[in-house]
């Protein structure tokens, strides 16, 4: 009964299936003996190679940042719909530079989709992912034997050994069979946040019969023209029991990126957070300035909704982007949708002028709905905007390997300090690092060179925090 739902609901995904040509049909069906699909239900594969952190760039154009896969292992389920990955990677570039974590060390990731939903699992907690739904559900249909059976399930066109499908607002795929009906590249375009539409390629290779089925043992993947996995597959298993079931913490989460809540740590300044990501809101005499919109549509007009609604009557003229990375960047498009002027360091306004002006045809969004032209500012070391009374200083965080292009706010009359990902405070009561992240003491450097008297911290990720948790972070006395 739950293959027979998935399969129904499958066929809901990809849209009505259009009768398919007759030599259509048989080259499908041809590929599907090919790679011994229609007796496959489940595969794991398991292998080493390289991964890379898309939209993590150092620089922004620059290739994403690249790990060391120690370990990688997907699970899939065609019948129910379902990819897990379970990966461990470290950092491969030393010194490291760009984000996607860790700056130290190894970092272990359980990512899962199955059906219309998408988690992380940190342990024993399993954390709803909406944003990333879509690549995953990607990454299972571009499989060899997952786009076959899209490709059937969605009246996919056949132009000789080219096979073409689309899935209505998610995705549209073209792939290419070699001689022998096997999966030789797959060509993709689905919605991001931060560019729109992103294409994604896949290529297969050094297929070997395992149990009937051909699997491919070298997989490479890109998206936006860079590298993203490059997989030396090492063992497979195939038709092995894979039960992934969605866990009711994720069932039972709505519209996570709608979740905003609000403090004032002074009259005039609001923190919101409410999600993984934070916004900072300061009033001056006639206007707003918004200091991050991150993630995703979503997540911008919930924050962009929290500051109206805290300060009613005051246009919002600014956004303060504090750097390029996707995540902190991907709700800039609704920003710009809104005629909001973007700040952001020199070396990211050309990226940004053309990211929140690029078509999004895959998922029409607010940016391309609204067809406005966005307006960039740059900064290079510094700018002042002040109303004769608030003073609002931005400042280049210099020589951080993050990013070239970071920001930081800093309120000289609050001694706040805004800053993203350079340094996260640790949970209460935490115990100090057991290494010293580099990020936190080249900001504590620009901090000192810069002369800035810091009370607290209202930092993107984590918890506002006094000057004496970022000493502690780095074991510097206060």
């Amino acid at each position: 009964m739950r293959k027979t739902l998935v399969v129904a609901s499958l066929i809901v995904l990809l849209g009505p299936a259009a009768a398919l040509a007759q030599d259509g049909r048989a080259t499908l069906d041809g590929a599907a003996k090919a790679l011994g699909a229609d007796g496959l239900s489940s595969l794991q594969l398991s292998g080493t190679g390289s991964s890379f952190a898309a939209g993590q760039s150092a620089v922004p154009g620059a290739p994403w940042p690249r790990f060391t896969l120690t370990s990688f292992t997907r699970q899939i389920n065609y019948d129910t719909a379902s990819l897990r990955d379970d990966l461990t990677r470290t950092r491969a570039e030393m010194p490291s530079r760009g984000g996607g974590t860790p700056v130290m060390g190894e970092l272990r990731q359980v990512l899962v989709v199955s059906g219309e939903q998408a988690w992380n699992v940190t342990g024993e907690t399993s954390t709803s992912a909406p944003i990333a739904l879509v690549e995953r559900q990607l990454q299972l249909w571009t499989t060899p034997h997952g786009f076959v059976r899209a490709a059937r399930a969605s009246g996919a066109t056949v132009s000789g050994r080219t096979v073409s499908f689309a899935i209505a607002g998610k995705f549209m795929v073209k792939g290419t069979l070699d001689s022998q009906g096997l999966v030789d590249t797959i060509d993709a375009v689905y919605s991001n946040p931060v560019v729109g539409d992103m294409p994604f390629q896949v290529s297969y290779a050094d297929y070997r019969d395992v149990n009937g089925v051909k699997v491919p043992t070298r997989i490479r993947q890109s998206a936006g023209g860079f590298p993203v996995l490059d997989l030396t597959v090492t063992d497979v298993k195939t038709n092995v029991p894979v039960d992934i079931r969605v866990p009711d913490a994720v069932r039972q989460t709505t519209t996570p990126y709608a979740r905003v809540t609000s403090e004032q740590p002074r009259p005039g300044v609001w923190y919101l957070t409410g999600g993984t990501h934070h916004s900072v809101v300061i009033e001056m005499k006639d206007h707003v300035i918004l200091v991050e919109s991150p993630l995703n549509d979503e997540r911008a007009m919930a924050v962009l909704a929290e500051t109206r609604r805290l300060v009613p009557g005051k246009p919002i003229r600014y956004v303060v982007a504090s750097h390029h990375h996707f995540d902190h960047a991907g709700g800039l498009r609704a920003v710009a949708a809104e005629g909001i002027t973007v700040i952001t360091q020199d070396s990211s306004r050309a990226f940004l002028e053309q990211a929140l002006a690029a078509p999004a045809t895959v998922t029409p969004d607010r940016q391309a709905r609204a067809g406005r032209k966005p307006v960039v500012e740059g900064v290079r070391d510094r700018r002042t905007l002040t109303d004769g009374t608030r003073v609002v200083e931005i400042y280049h965080i210099a020589d951080n390997t993050h990013c070239d292009g970071l920001l930081m706010v800093y309120l000289p009359t609050e001694r706040f300090l805004v800053e993203a990902d350079v340094f996260t405070p640790a949970p209460p009561n935490a115990p100090p690092p057991s290494a010293v992240n580099p990020l936190s003491v080249n900001l504590a450097e620009n901090m000192s060179r810069l002369g800035l008297s810091v009370d607290q911290f209202l930092p993107l990720h984590g918890r506002i925090v006094p000057m004496a948790e970022l000493n502690k972070a780095i074991g510097r006395a206060n």
